[in-house]
């Protein structure tokens, strides 16, 4: 009796399974395919998070931050993940700060170009190729005058808060 239950759940299961595997045959009516069509479509939306239309990578950017978040690329995903963690720990655990982080990286960068651009005439090899930085005079005046504006207008609001004549300002700044 007991495999009489299991062939016949076998044969309802090969049933259903050739059903949805193979394409719908000319007999099938408009109402069929129609219904086919909306239970489709309602499992598409049933699995989307959120009720969204399109896939989660696309809404992330579809790009390389969409494969670092989702772990497409895993060993990207991991170094990510382990260098957002080296910098937490640094910064919460340790007490390091920003300000000092970057200039011991700096240091460090010089150190290396130093050494790298002395020892390449040991080894016979080319020293490193810095480039040459030179900011235009024009736009450093042209920023001076701007800081130089805001500075003047950050001390005329003082002068006016110091004399007393704008109660308003003078309680909100205190």
């Amino acid at each position: 009796m007991a495999y009489h239950k299991e062939s016949k759940m076998e044969e309802l299961a090969h049933k259903i399974h050739s059903k949805i595997s193979s394409p719908s045959s000319s007999s099938d009516s408009d109402d069929d395919k129609r219904s086919h069509a909306r239970a489709v479509a309602l499992k598409a939306k049933v699995y989307r998070l959120f009720g969204r239309e399109k896939p989660l990578h696309q809404v992330l950017g579809a790009g390389k931050p969409a494969d670092i978040l989702l772990w497409r690329n895993k060993k990207l995903s991991g170094g990510v993940l382990g260098g957002v963690t080296s910098l937490w720990f640094l910064f919460e655990m340790l007490d390091y700060h920003l300000i000092t982080l970057i200039c011991h990286l700096m240091i460090l960068a010089l150190s290396v170009l130093f050494l790298w651009s002395n020892v390449s005439n040991f080894i016979n090899n080319s020293p490193p190729t810095i480039p040459e930085v030179v900011i235009p005079e024009k736009c450093l005046l042209k920023a001076a005058s701007c800081f130089t504006f805001e500075i003047n207008r950050t001390l005329d609001i003082v002068r006016t808060i110091a004399t007393g004549k704008d109660l308003k300002t003078f309680l909100g700044v205190c």
